[in-house]
């Protein structure tokens, strides 16, 4: 039997109540063993369906790049059509393919019109793709050669330069180690066997979410599920990842021809099922997540104008993502900036939020709530992304009841036992690296 709860879009009064509204979120597998997440939302006639599958750069292997790759062939051709046919068919029905891939997760999501004969053929491209890709070799080579330029042209800017350090840096020998875009002796390597390899472990149902959201009822959403599933093969789950390796504390300089450094700070961080992940969360909001309202946009902008942006972010993921500080500064002032930033989070650290900064900082963040589940869009991707970490089919419904409990004395403790300050790893990418 499926469960249902609802999405609560919960607006902030001037009274400080809460009003409670919203669609149902429900819940139930496929024939196939695909785990399937609906809403119904029949204000237009539109659909969203989201598949995700465990499948991204984490499983790539020895071939970083290798989930993107796939994953880009995917909707270059499938089924009886190459790719100019697909782009064609979609097109002049108004049909919008798109697909993804992160360290974590892999995507394939199409926007249809409900009218029986368009969300025919959206969903009868959208099964095709998930299951039957053609791999034609001219595809393959002008998706190397899009991915090869992306690289290329990213690693212009010394902010990507540093993320990818840092996070070669703090997962060493871990799958999050490596970028997603991969690089390029990889890029260069990967053959259709890989690309074929990989599609056909990770792009089964049992590995597969299916979101749904849209003007349609329970009946449609079965079939729908049904039908965009209907020819993976039944497959296993991906296993497990492993724990995070633990790194020691240190700093990178790399020099780079730009007139500004950026500098990346952190340290292991959180998982998607932490037991402190409010109080990191709504802590980070007063300390970094705020921007220009933080405490590190106080303290390195505002206060001593060290750097164009500043800012704080813990990213959880399957096992524990990263926590950052980040900042944009001109050479001459890098080192003045890191020394600010370390500062400031090891007196975050010891003395935590005031009463007001957290108070102000979870209205900030249950006030703009609604606004982040505002759109079917949205919506899917919040409901995929619970699916996929087995989150409660209520978490959306108890999310800002969870973030008004936070006190300072618990973001203290989560802070003091979670992150280590001053160290750190530090990454350093400038003029004056």
């Amino acid at each position: 039997m499926a469960v249902k709860y609802r999405v609560v879009l919960l607006i902030l009064l001037l009274s400080g109540g809460l009003v409670q509204a919203g669609p149902a979120v429900e819940s139930w597998h496929t024939s196939r063993g695909a785990k399937v997440m609906f809403v119904q939302a029949p204000e237009l006639p539109m659909v969203d369906v989201r598949v995700v599958v465990d499948g991204g750069s984490a499983r790539d292997g020895g071939l970083p790049g290798l989930s993107q790759f796939t994953n880009a062939v995917l909707s270059e051709g499938a089924g009886e059509w190459d790719a100019g046919a697909m782009a064609l068919r979609l097109e002049e029905r108004g049909i919008q393919l798109g697909s993804g891939s992160l360290r974590d997760m892999a995507w394939i999501s199409v926007r249809s019109l409900t009218d029986a004969d368009v969300l025919a053929v959206a969903l009868d491209s959208m099964r095709a793709v998930l299951a039957s890709p053609r791999f034609d070799k001219d595809a393959i080579e002008r998706v190397r050669q899009q991915m090869q330029i992306g690289l290329r042209h990213s690693l212009q800017s010394p902010g990507t330069v540093a993320a990818r350090r840092f996070y070669r840096t703090l997962y060493a020998d871990h799958p999050y180690a490596h970028d997603p875009d991969g690089d390029d002796a990889s890029l260069a390597k990967i053959t259709l066997d890989d690309l074929q390899r990989f599609h056909q472990r990770y792009y089964v149902a049992a590995n597969a979410i299916v979101a749904i959201v849209g003007a349609v009822d329970r009946k449609t959403a079965e079939s729908i599920a049904e039908q965009v599933t209907g020819d993976l093969a039944v497959g296993q789950h991906a296993p497990s990842l492993p724990p995070v390796p633990t790194v020691s504390g240190g700093e990178l300089r790399e020099s780079f021809p730009s007139s500004q450094t950026h500098i990346y700070v952190g340290q292991s961080g959180m998982s998607r099922h932490d037991p402190d992940y409010f109080a990191l969360y709504v802590g980070n909001h007063v300390l970094g997540g705020g921007s220009l309202v933080s405490t590190l946009g106080e303290e390195v902008r505002n206060k001593r104008g060290l750097s164009y942006s500043v800012y704080s972010y813990f990213s959880p993921m399957r096992v524990d993502g990263p926590f950052l500080m980040v900042a944009q500064t001109k050479n001459d002032q890098a080192e003045q900036a890191l020394k600010v930033m370390r500062d400031t989070l090891a007196r975050f650290v010891e003395d935590g939020p005031s009463e007001d900064e957290l108070e102000a900082a979870k209205q900030n963040l249950i006030g703009g709530f609604p606004l982040r589940v505002s759109s079917n869009a949205q919506i899917v991707e919040y409901i995929a992304m619970m699916g996929f970490y087995d989150y409660p089919l209520d978490w959306l419904d108890t999310l800002t009841g969870k973030l008004a409990a936070v006190d300072v004395a618990q973001v203290r403790d989560a802070f003091r036992r979670r992150i280590s300050a001053p160290a750190g790893i530090a990454v350093i990418v400038g003029g004056n690296g």
